[in-house]
């Protein structure tokens, strides 16, 4: 299975090629070859294109030079930008420049890196697998990858590398496929409006996995409905050969169904052809008999546990062998930051990668469920981009902790402090303590936790919230970590 760990030399596109194909303007060696696309200046490497992206804080036409410095030979930047753009070559000396470099000028970078990675993808043939949804989406990739490189010679599946999958992610992934590829497994995440419109050019799914329609990046949405709205357009390219994939519960199962020009089928553990009996090993994940396989499946809830049937359901549909497909799936490990399982004098379970009140919600009620004669301690960190959503939905989380009757429950993160109010308002007897500063946060946790333990670590990604467990394991109270990457089929 391929990811972009270790690049190999592989000509792109020669600019001048590119440029036609853009419908650019050029300026310098038209015959610059292309072999890696980045958007960051630092890393740029030789013979590489730099994409000048402005963004909400920066600019990238501000580090030109820097990429050119770098070894970027290729720049594609906004035609409006031209003059700042050819006035960053200046400063460099003629052996930096070389007369080497080629700059295209678009209307829009953005715009002209999905077209370039949508041409460059289309002189592919290849499977295409999309996943997309409110949670899950990442997890249910790496399932469905590890089936593929079981079944197929793994050298032949490209996987897009961790979460990489927003407009600019998705397009850079597509330019690691190489011409031995014949399967794709990539991930389709949105944030705004008319986000995956640019995906689904760009990718054209011949299998769309939704995991479900949740809450996530409710506040850029407004509601669920447009969420599902919005996750519908991942079809929005069939034809009727394609398929979709949906989870068996989703309460817009028959509205998804409708959008669909092509086959529907259903996962979950009803739905999922070929499941037998399903044992919950709690923190050691799931034993499950399908096909008369013996699948051994690391990742513990029962969130996951969906995950794994929809990796089954793609395996259905494409009448994969049930030996190879469960060979793969149990080679599955959790992946960093995302239902980690950490042992030492304390049990942490580490889920911070993200969170909404759906993934919020699953690890609380999965917490829950651990037999445990120890204390259990909950952690949590703030869920982002909710919106006018923020107050109830934290204020919910806070109800939904507090049910539990866990020993103790740590919130940080400004938009926690409706959690503890809501706990408070209902008299939480547990030992209760609300912060927005990790020191704080850290001190209060480490003065808490004795030896046995069971703490639950949850937050969005912007809480950073792997800095406290990298204090647990300073504290010898954890094991240190084998990996910041996570399992075998993490990237």
């Amino acid at each position: 299975m391929e990811s972009s760990k270790v690049r190999e030399s592989h000509l792109l596109f020669r600019a001048g090629e590119l440029a036609g194909l853009l419908g650019g303007c050029c300026r310098g060696n038209l015959d610059a070859p292309i072999y890696l696309v980045v958007t960051d200046s630092r890393a740029a490497t030789d013979n590489s294109m730099f994409v000048a992206l402005k963004g909400e804080q920066t600019d990238g036409h501000r580090y030109i030079s820097e990429a050119i410095r770098n070894g970027a030979r290729t720049i594609l930047a906004e035609i409006a930008q031209k003059d700042v753009a050819l006035a960053s070559i200046r400063g460099l000396n003629e052996e930096e420049k070389a007369h080497s470099v080629c700059f295209i000028f678009v209307d829009s970078p953005l715009a002209g890196l999905q077209r370039a990675a949508c041409e460059y993808r289309r002189r592919h043939t290849l499977l295409r697998i999309g996943i997309t949804g409110s949670s899950g989406k990442t997890t249910t990739k790496e399932c469905i990858a590890a089936i593929m490189a079981a079944c197929y010679p793994p050298s032949t599946v490209a996987v897009s590398p961790g979460n990489l999958n927003s407009d600019i992610g998705l397009a850079l992934a597509l330019f690691d496929i190489r011409p031995r590829h014949t399967v794709g497994v990539f991930e389709m995440g949105i944030n705004r409006r008319g986000e995956m419109d640019e995906l689904v050019r760009m990718y054209e799914p011949d299998i769309a996995v939704v995991t479900n329609i949740g809450t996530a990046h409710i506040g850029m949405f407004g509601s669920r409905d447009e969420i599902a709205r919005e996750k519908s357009k991942i079809f929005s390219c069939f034809d009727g050969r394609q398929k979709a994939l949906l989870w068996e519960n989703d309460d817009y199962r028959a509205y998804l169904a409708s959008k669909v020009r092509g086959s529907v089928a259903y996962f979950g553990t009803r739905s999922t052809d070929g499941l037998g009996r399903i044992e919950d090993l709690g923190l050691q994940g799931w034993r499950i008999e399908w096909k008369d396989q013996h699948i051994d499946f690391a990742l513990a809830g029962r969130h996951n546990l969906l995950n794994a049937c929809a990796a089954l359901s793609v395996a259905n549909m494409l009448d994969l062998d049930p030996v190879k497909t469960a060979q793969g799936l149990s080679s599955v490990q959790p992946m960093f930051g995302r239902s980690e399982i950490r042992k030492g004098k304390i049990t942490v379970l580490q889920d911070y990668y993200n969170a909404n009140p759906d993934s919020m919600g699953a690890a609380i009620e999965f917490f829950a469920t651990i037999p445990s004669d120890n204390r259990k301690i909950l952690v949590l960190g703030s869920m982002l981009e909710l919106g006018e959503e923020s107050v109830r939905a934290h204020e919910k989380v806070g109800l939904m902790a507090g049910a539990i009757e866990p020993s103790a429950i740590f919130l940080f993160g400004d938009e926690m402090a409706a959690a503890e109010s809501s706990l408070r308002a209902r008299a939480f007897r547990g030992r209760l303590f609300w912060t927005k500063d990790m020191e704080e946060l850290s001190s209060a946790v480490l003065n808490y936790v004795q030896e046995g333990d069971l703490v639950l670590v949850k937050g969005s990604r912007g809480m950073a919230l792997e800095r406290l467990t990298s204090i647990f394991e300073e504290k010898k109270l954890i094991a240190s970590s084998e990996s910041n990457q996570g399992g075998t089929h993490a990237s």
